[in-house]
């Protein structure tokens, strides 16, 4: 059976703190080294114990090597990754032996943002879902095949379809798919990466009422990657902010949307679909590209693209600073501008 988490909730499950993911640049036949491309430049966040932080920004910001950073599928050039695990106690997943990671994933899982590619063509639904319990000991045969029906009925699938293989399931399905085998380990933390980027709106719905319902039976802890600002209001419990490899804002989902502090969150903000046509569209369009993290710009990295710029933002880089009880922005005059927020859009 599959039994309900008793963590308490007062409490940080995950502490990234200074993290840091560095690829290096080489040149010539001789591979010199010319420089970094920094994917993700020290940034430090908590997710609580049965809450759901979201970590949203534009593509290519370092939000889902930050995920991968925290599964150590890649290892983080610097930082340390703090996991609070009841029986294991805090373990740096940062520096963690091969050994101690195989016992901490028992505890953490991943739902990936393709449903098609993250599943095996050639492994039918029973060998998907039941193969972390294989590997990792927990189960086998009748009773490993018990429990990937229990868990199929959990996610709302038919357990007399496990034989089937991923072709035979709408994208929505494959999704729920990839949700039970996240499941199967009774893990405390998921890390959802865009997992419902590829659905239609109507099964994005769905989708999130489904994990939302899991992390109230489980009290299990989200970690939700997304660029989709609606999406995440729905779901998140807190919001963090990246932009170019750094965190530029974390608040409270509500307060974040209601009174956001930073002049990147406000343009994100403000491309966010309003369902009232009669409400007033002021839409921010930000000019010029995205800088790249292997070359980014002297002082606030935002600083080339923000009507609120001063000297000070293209020579100083503003440190992440509370402005507000447990708000914090890197914007040298977030305590003195006044942005637009908006009421948060329920999907």
């Amino acid at each position: 059976m599959i039994d309900d988490r008793t963590t308490p909730t007062n409490h940080a499950i995950l502490e990234v703190s200074n993290l840091k993911k560095h690829y290096p640049i080489v040149r010539g036949w001789r591979r010199r080294l010319v420089g970094y491309t920094k994917a993700v430049d020290d940034i430090s966040f908590a997710v609580p114990a049965g809450k759901t932080v979201g970590l949203v920004g534009e593509s290519g910001c370092g939000k889902t090597t930050t995920g991968h950073c925290i599964m150590r599928g890649i290892d983080p050039t610097a930082g340390k990754i703090l996991f609070n695990d009841k029986q294991l106690g805090q373990v740096d997943l940062a520096s963690a032996t091969p050994e101690a990671l195989r016992q901490v994933r028992l505890h953490i899982q991943m739902v990936f943002q393709d449903p098609s590619s993250s599943l095996n063509p050639r492994m039918t639904l029973l060998q998907t879902v039941s193969e972390p319990l294989i590997v990792n000991g927990v189960a086998r045969g009748k009773d490993a095949e018990e429990r990937v029906a229990q868990l199929l009925r959990l996610v709302g699938l038919l357990p007399e379809h496990m034989h089937r293989f991923p072709h035979a399931f709408s994208g929505g399905q494959r999704q729920r798919i990839g949700v039970a085998r996240a499941l199967a380990l009774r893990p405390q933390l998921i890390i959802a990466d865009e997992p419902v980027s590829a659905l239609d709106v109507s099964i994005q719905a769905q989708t999130l009422n489904l994990l939302q319902e899991l992390q109230e039976q489980f009290n299990l802890s989200y970690l939700f990657i997304s660029h989709d600002l609606s999406v995440v209001e729905h779901i998140s419990d807190r919001v963090a902010v990246m932009y170019v490899g750094k965190l530029v804002e974390m608040a409270d989902t509500e307060e974040l949307f209601h009174n956001p502090k930073h002049p990147y969150t406000e343009a994100l903000l403000s491309s966010v679909p309003n369902p009232d046509p009669l409400a007033p569209k002021k839409r921010i369009v930000l000019m010029g590209e995205v800088p790249s993290p292997s070359n980014p710009p002297s002082g606030c990295y935002f600083h080339p693209r923000c009507r609120y710029a001063q000297e000070i933002c293209a020579r100083e880089t503003p440190p992440l600073v509370q402005v507000a009880p447990g708000h914090q922005a890197a914007c040298h005059f977030a305590d003195r501008l006044s942005l637009t927020g908006i009421t948060a859009v329920k999907i």
